[in-house]
Formats: structure tokens, C-alpha cells, sequence
């Protein structure tokens, strides 16, 4: 083929499209998905390990102050309390024995309707707690999830107590503040919160199983053989005091800041803190297995 001027005209060499064999495709497709099932087992694996319930003091003390810290918030606005179901129980009690008075008070005062809010509430926290028998009640997923619906409890009762419009304070003689239904929400959740709490430090099975109520670890402190053994570390007693100085500083905390920014504020810190601590259990570190344990 020639052109006007008589010189040949010279074409590009064919472009050649190199094609691999359909059996590497295939490899390279196999290892890709290999590679994602393998980050899904590690993934999991991860999620469902058991946490070393020994090595997570931090976090269960975290717990402990939770306690006082939302603790502050109901008894200074009803006069009870949302984790410790003793005294509701004990209320409800006295009330059904105003029946049997040569002349009955049959009325349903608000602070019996706001002992049984509670305690029903904690009912229900507790049963929501025993989906974590399902996962596993050990495993870093449970420990998380179970956290951040006790975070999502708190929120919820952060927003009732701000829309309700009571008082922070309640008044010794004119009784509990709140009185409405947003302000009975608010206790609810709060409640409902601390039983979820309470079964899943239980469910670990340590010293600091009882991160709801102080009774039992005053009798237990108290009695401790080795109370006075100060220059030698006793771990039972040791830990029950953290216990009681967790609830301490955190009702000190919460009232403190009660004072300041009001209830539905303080809930809303306490909202910030639990979502923390529900993060921080994504660290906790996995339990070892006993041959683990002898090589280090």
C-alpha cells in the first residue's frame, strides 16, 4: 500500500492483550477469598474469646462507680434507690400491711408506685441480661453489647428526665419530685440499667460480683479474716474495698455534679461514661489457657 508522496506507509504493530490462563484466575480468586474468610474467623474468634475476668479490675470498678455515680440522681429527687431492690421490696411489703389496719389506706401512695417502678424495671434488666447466657456471659461481644445497652438505658432516661420538666431536688417533706409519667420512664430505665449491670458483673464471678448493692460486702469485709493484715496484700479484701470506694466516689461525683448541671446533664455525663466503658471492654484482655499460663 503506498501513499501519494510513494513512501510506505508504515502501521503500528498490533496491540496484543495478554490473557492469564483460566486455572491462575481461578487460584487468585481462591486466595482472595480465602484471605476474607480468614479475617472473618479472626474477626469472630476475637468478638467470642473469653475475657480473663481476673485481669479486668479497671472496668469492673468502673461498674462500681457507675452505681453511686446514677444512684445520686434518684435518691436526690425520690429518696430511693434504682440498683439496691432491698429497700423497694421491703417498701411494697409495709404498704401491702397497711391493708390489714383496723382502717385500711387503700390508696397507692407515689412513692410505693415509684418502688414498684423500680423494682419491676430491674426485673426487666436482668432478663434482658440473660441473653448474654446465649452469646456467652464471659465473651468480650457480651461484655460489650450488655454494656452499650446499659448505655442506651441511660440516654433514654437522660432524655425522660429533661422532658419531663421536675425538679432535681426532691423536699424532704413534701416527698419524691417526681411525679409524672416521663419522670416514672426516667427511673425506669435508670433501673433497668443497673440490673443488666448487676447480672453481668455476677455472671463473672469475682470479688466484685456485687456491683449493685454494698450490704453483703460490709458483712464480708467486715469478717474477713485478714481485715487487719496491713503489711501483707490479701486480694479479697483489698478488692472489696475498691468495691465500697468505686460506689463512694461515685455518688460523690454524681452529686457533686447533680448540684451544678442538674439530672438530665448528669445522666447525659454518665451516658458518656458507659459508652466508654462499653469501648474499653473490646480491650480486656483474653483468658489464658493453662498451658499458656506455665510457659509464661
Amino acid at each position: 500500500m503506498r501513499v501519494a508522496s510513494g513512501k510506505e506507509s508504515v502501521l503500528p504493530p498490533p496491540v496484543v492483550q495478554e490473557r492469564y490462563p483460566q486455572s491462575s484466575s481461578r487460584r487468585i480468586s481462591r486466595d482472595h477469598a480465602a484471605d476474607d474468610a480468614a479475617t472473618i474467623t479472626s474477626t469472630k474468634r476475637f468478638f467470642l474469646e473469653e475475657i480473663d475476668e481476673e485481669r479486668v479490675l479497671p472496668l469492673l470498678s468502673a461498674y462500681c462507680f457507675m452505681t453511686g455515680f446514677i444512684n445520686a440522681v434518684c435518691f436526690s429527687a425520690i429518696f430511693g434507690w434504682c440498683a439496691s431492690q432491698t429497700g423497694n421490696t421491703f417498701q411494697l411489703s409495709i404498704a401491702v400491711g397497711r391493708f390489714a389496719d383496723e382502717e385500711p389506706d387503700r390508696s397507692f401512695r407515689l412513692s410505693d408506685r415509684l418502688a414498684l417502678c423500680s423494682l419491676l424495671s430491674f426485673i426487666l434488666g436482668v432478663l434482658i441480661g440473660r441473653l448474654g447466657d446465649t452469646i456467652g456471659p464471659k465473651t468480650r461481644l457480651w461484655m460489650a453489647c450488655g454494656t452499650l445497652i446499659q448505655t442506651l438505658f441511660t440516654m433514654a432516661a437522660a432524655v425522660s428526665v429533661w422532658k419531663s420538666g421536675v425538679p432535681t431536688f426532691g423536699d424532704a417533706g413534701a416527698g419524691p419530685a417526681w411525679n409524672n409519667v416521663l419522670a416514672f420512664t426516667c427511673l425506669g430505665f435508670m433501673s433497668a440499667s443497673m440490673g443488666l449491670q448487676g447480672l453481668m458483673a455476677k455472671r463473672l464471678n469475682t470479688q466484685f460480683s456485687t456491683t449493685v448493692v454494698l450490704t453483703s460486702i460490709w458483712c464480708e469485709l467486715v469478717g474477713e479474716p485478714k481485715l487487719f493484715h496491713m503489711r501483707r496484700r490479701v486480694v479479697e479484701r483489698d478488692h472489696k474495698m475498691m468495691t465500697i470506694a468505686a460506689c463512694f466516689a461515685g455518688g460523690f461525683c454524681g452529686r457533686a455534679l447533680l448540684g451544678e448541671v442538674g439530672a438530665a446533664c448528669t445522666l447525659g455525663v454518665a451516658t458518656g461514661f458507659r459508652l466508654f466503658i462499653s469501648a474499653w471492654w473490646l480491650a480486656a484482655p483474653k483468658k489464658m489457657d493453662e498451658d499458656e499460663d506455665q510457659e509464661k
